[in-house]
C-alpha cells in the first residue's frame, strides 16, 4: 500500500467530476457487500449508481466550511474511503457534530483507512469547526461499536431492533460519543 493522504471537501464547487464518481462506486460497493452504510430514502440493497447519485447530490450540495464537509482518503490517487462530518442544525446542539457514512473502499479494506479517517475527525471538527462533541449511529451485529470504543468512543444508548436489515433480522441502531 502507497501512502495514504487525506484531503476536506467543504464546498460544492471543490469536488471534482471524478471524486464524486468515485464516491458513488464506493457507495455502490460498500453497501452491495453487506456495509452498513445503505442511504435513506432508498431501497436495501443490492444498489446502483442511480440510487446514490441524488443521497450524495445533497450532500455535496450543502457543504459548507461551518456546517459539513467531506473527509476523502486516497492512496496513489485512488479514493480509498471517506466520510462525512456535520454539525447539528438545530441552535440548543450546535455545539456538537454528527459523523456519518464512513466507508473504506472494499479493496482497501483491512489496512486502517477507516480508523485513520477516524482518528483525523476530531481534531478537524474542534479546530475548523469549533465543536465540541461528536456523535454517530452504528449497527449492531457488525462490531462496528468495538471498532469506534477502540478509537474513544463511548456508547451512550441503544434503540433496540430498530433497523430491519432483513424479514427476522432486526439489530440494534447503537447511539455513540466522542467528547472533543
Amino acid at each position: 500500500m502507497g501512502t495514504t493522504e487525506f484531503a476536506q471537501v467543504t464546498r460544492p464547487h471543490e469536488l471534482a467530476f471524478g471524486l464524486r464518481r468515485e464516491l458513488v462506486d464506493c457507495w455502490v460497493t460498500v453497501s452491495n457487500a453487506g456495509g452498513a452504510v445503505v442511504p435513506h430514502g432508498v431501497p436495501l440493497p443490492p444498489l446502483s449508481p442511480r440510487d446514490v447519485e441524488p443521497v450524495l447530490g445533497r450532500i455535496v450540495d450543502a457543504l459548507d466550511p461551518q456546517q459539513s464537509r467531506l473527509l476523502v482518503a486516497t492512496v496513489q490517487g485512488v479514493l480509498a474511503g471517506w466520510l462525512l462530518l456535520r454539525r447539528d442544525p438545530h441552535p440548543l446542539v450546535a455545539h456538537c457534530g454528527v459523523v456519518n457514512h464512513l466507508q473504506t473502499r472494499t479493496s482497501f479494506r483491512r489496512q486502517g483507512i477507516g480508523a485513520a479517517l477516524m482518528r483525523r475527525v476530531p481534531d478537524i471538527a474542534r479546530d475548523s469547526m469549533g465543536l465540541e462533541r461528536l456523535g454517530l449511529t452504528a449497527r449492531s451485529g457488525l462490531g462496528l461499536e468495538d471498532f469506534y470504543r477502540g478509537l474513544g468512543w463511548v456508547e451512550v444508548g441503544r434503540w433496540p431492533g430498530a433497523l430491519r436489515v432483513a424479514p427476522g433480522d432486526d439489530r440494534d441502531e447503537i447511539l455513540m460519543s466522542l467528547a472533543l
